[in-house]
């Protein structure tokens, strides 16, 4: 399925990056060269992935692959609307958006001027991000993953307020399960710096600013986990193709045990295709796959600095230690 979508909405392109040309010559159809100095491929750049286009298929559109401008028209819009913070009530809640209604202690820190979530689905206007399964949904999880999530969800609602280490990575400002790998389009940061040397790729993800530094070839990996795994690289034809392992447990995308492929290839001087594949059999009962255009931007990126997390973690601590100072009953 993945293929068949990449082929549907790429073929053009891809047919006119492997045309056969002198290496130093090759360019797009714009006359911009596709190549790096020393001859790879070059998917370099900065670049967004934000999109309306949600990562499952919304279950109004079960069975439909792709969208009519019509119906891609009125559901972006839909979504414009539903999302929009200067919409929100903050008495009522509504329109909801997920959002929490002042008596649920909703504070709706920021207005819509602030987000980057994107205003439109991707171009060939397809009803998920997922394209494998067929069904644009990821496949079940197992049921140990689905326990264990319970005992994890239970024991954060009873410890939430006892330290940081129980609090998520998000809370932490040490990660989010937007900036990947693999990525993810949310509400704002959906940008990243693509930077190639003739060893290494480096990925720089604007959300919670953490570098990839990816050595292109078959070299040894070191004997400890990571926390955004640990990364290869290597070229198949014009695509960069990146196998990433040994996570470290906390991970916000998946379990430890993921295998994440991940393919860029240059479409064009504005477009990189990002296609990845997760499999995780300790969670997931099936691999899933996805495919996503990067889009250039103009840069640069910036520092994610995470005031929220760095001052409002301290505020929320402190605010349950003195309740319980005072013998009050903290809100779980």
């Amino acid at each position: 399925m993945l293929k068949k979508c990449f082929a549907a909405f790429f073929t053009l392109a891809v047919v006119l990056t492997l045309a056969p040309q002198p290496v130093m010559a090759q360019a797009d159809a714009d006359g911009m060269p596709m190549r790096t100095a020393d001859g790879q491929p070059d998917v370099s750049g900065i670049f967004t992935f934000r999109t309306l286009t949600p990562l499952e298929r919304p279950t109004q559109f079960e069975g439909r692959d792709n969208l009519t401008p019509e119906e891609a028209a009125a559901f972006e819009a839909s979504e414009r609307n539903r999302q929009n913070r200067d919409l929100f009530d903050p008495e009522t809640g509504a329109p909801n958006a997920g959002y929490q209604s002042r008596a649920e202690g909703g504070v709706l820190s920021y207005n819509e001027f602030w987000y980057e979530r994107g205003i439109e689905l991707t171009s060939d206007k397809r009803t998920s991000l997922v394209v494998d399964p067929s069904d644009g949904r990821r496949p079940p999880q197992t049921e140990a993953a689905r326990l264990a999530a319970q005992e994890r969800r239970a024991y954060q609602e009873e410890h939430r307020y006892d330290s940081y280490e129980d609090r998520g990575m998000a809370d932490r400002c040490l990660s989010n399960s937007t900036a990947g790998p693999p990525f993810r389009s949310g509400a704002y940061n959906n940008n990243v710096m693509i930077f190639q040397t003739r060893g290494y790729v480096a990925i720089q993800g604007e959300m919670a600013y953490q570098a990839r530094i990816i050595p292109l070839g078959d070299t040894a990996k070191p004997p400890f986990a990571q926390r955004k795994g640990v990364s290869r690289g290597h070229w198949e034809g014009e695509t960069l193709v990146i196998e990433t392992t040994q996570f470290r447990a906390e991970n916000a995308a998946t379990g430890p045990n993921m295998h994440l492929i991940e393919r860029l290839t240059r479409i064009d001087s504005s477009t990189v295709a990002y296609e990845y594949t997760v499999t995780d059999p300790t969670v997931y009962t099936a691999p899933y796959s996805v495919m996503m255009p990067l889009r250039r931007t103009d840069g640069p990126i910036f520092e994610y600095s995470c005031h929220e997390g760095n001052y409002g973690l301290y505020g929320i601590l402190a605010g349950a230690r003195e309740l319980e100072r005072q013998g009050r009953q903290l809100r779980r």
